[in-house]
């Protein structure tokens, strides 16, 4: 019989849910949660959307890159938050789209089950969906009606592409694209 503290199983060979991408998601779940602790919700939030909004120009140039063009229209800008999320692992899809506005439903999110009451982590795709929206449109307002880090089944996530009075009315961040980017 082995002793407490002998196991005759290679370590290398043991079954542990570990590997870069759950790594990765735990590491964002516990900073976000750690942040929610030490700063409050509202500030945590506030950090995210920095790291967002960059990440939103990382992504909004690479697709204009692959599209080869200087500006995405506002169907691109559709396709381009679904296909970006899917690429993650989220499972977004356009529930509505006019002039006004694209309305988007989701039903898996990227960070998976680390998003649970981490709402602040929301803050990441209100940030790439406003910076994309807004640099290539000049103006959004996002607003996350339904999450899945507040318990919903799902998200729904409204991206208004101009400032009309439903805009204004709505409870969301605003976007603009900056003058020095046209």
């Amino acid at each position: 019989m082995n002793s407490p503290l002998e196991s005759k199983i290679p370590v290398k060979n043991l079954t542990i849910p570990l590997e870069r991408d759950r790594f990765l998601r735990t590491l964002i779940h516990e900073l976000a949660g750690t942040l929610q602790d030490v700063v409050g919700l509202e500030e945590t939030s506030g950090f995210i959307s920095v790291v967002g909004q960059n990440m939103g120009k990382h992504i909004d140039q690479d697709y204009k890159a692959a599209l080869k063009v200087s500006r995405l229209t506002p169907e691109q800008v559709g396709e381009v938050l679904v296909d970006l999320k899917k690429r993650i692992q989220g499972d977004f899809y356009i529930i509505e789209q006019t002039d006004e506005k694209i309305v988007l439903g989701n039903n898996a999110c990227p960070f998976g089950d680390k998003v649970i009451d981490r709402p602040a982590m929301c803050m990441m795709t209100s940030n790439v969906f406003g910076s994309i929206a807004a640099d290539n449109l000049g103006y959004a307002k996002v607003e996350l009606q339904e999450t899945i880090a507040m318990g919903a089944s799902g998200c729904r996530v409204v991206i208004y592409l101009q400032p009309t009075a439903e805009a204004q009315a709505s409870q969301g961040r605003e976007y603009f694209k900056g003058e020095n980017d046209w």
